[in-house]
């Protein structure tokens, strides 16, 4: 089953949080806002880890509850939580012979 926004159990966050705490952010989100380039690399992301964490900065032209949910909405992914200026990303990946995340 793949997980969504719309079906994702606390249990399988709890699960998802308590994998990406070990996690670097991947990149920020800064002034220059959610691009096509941030978007491709955040994606690439995804593909390669499943789960990915995200620094938002002070200078965003939004606040990181906002930004995590659109940039989540854009790459069809689900915002697992966003803690402080940290938001956290999961989608399945569509990689062949990916060892995929128990959930």
């Amino acid at each position: 089953m793949i997980v969504t926004n719309e079906n994702i159990t606390s249990k399988q966050r709890s699960k998802l949080k308590s994998i990406a705490a070990n996690l670097s952010p991947v990149t920020q989100i800064g002034k220059g806002g959610v691009t096509d380039n941030l978007l491709k690399t955040l994606s690439d992301a995804l593909d390669a880890h499943e789960v990915i964490k995200v620094t938002v900065l002070d200078n965003a032209e939004d606040t990181p509850r906002n930004i995590a949910e659109n940039v989540a909405e854009l790459l069809e992914a689900v915002c697992v939580t966003v803690i402080g200026r940290k938001a956290i990303f999961y989608r399945y990946s569509r990689r062949d012979k990916f060892a995929h995340i128990e959930l």
